[in-house]
């Protein structure tokens, strides 16, 4: 098992869920989030004042998965974000070692 941590820009939400709704995925934890990578934010100006930004908004989806399932749901995160501009996000995998179902006891994949 693994879990996907994506972290996306906020618009892109809606098509990402829907992408991972059509392949089968059931459940996801969505996180709203600040950070920033190699556009290390930006500047506005806001009542003629200029000033930096230096986190921009940002979320993370999270998504439990049998291992078999990672490269698609990778694949079908990163075509559902894409915008080709600098700041699109990341795709992390993490090692999921168990995974409990606390209305019914299940286990592991059977939890998912």
């Amino acid at each position: 098992m693994k879990i996907v941590m994506a972290i996306i820009k906020p618009f892109k939400l809606d098509e990402v869920r829907d992408a991972l709704t059509a392949i089968g995925v059931h459940g996801m934890t969505v996180t709203e989030v600040k950070g920033y990578g190699r556009q290390k934010g930006h500047t506005e100006i806001y009542r003629g004042t200029e000033y930096a930004v230096s986190f921009l908004p940002k979320l993370k989806i999270e998504v439990a998965v049998p291992a078999s399932q990672v490269d698609k749901i990778i694949e079908t995160i990163s075509s559902a974000a894409k915008t080709g501009q600098i700041g699109d996000g990341k795709i992390f995998v993490i090692g999921l070692d168990g995974a409990v179902r606390i209305r019914t006891g299940e286990t592991d994949n059977a939890a998912l």
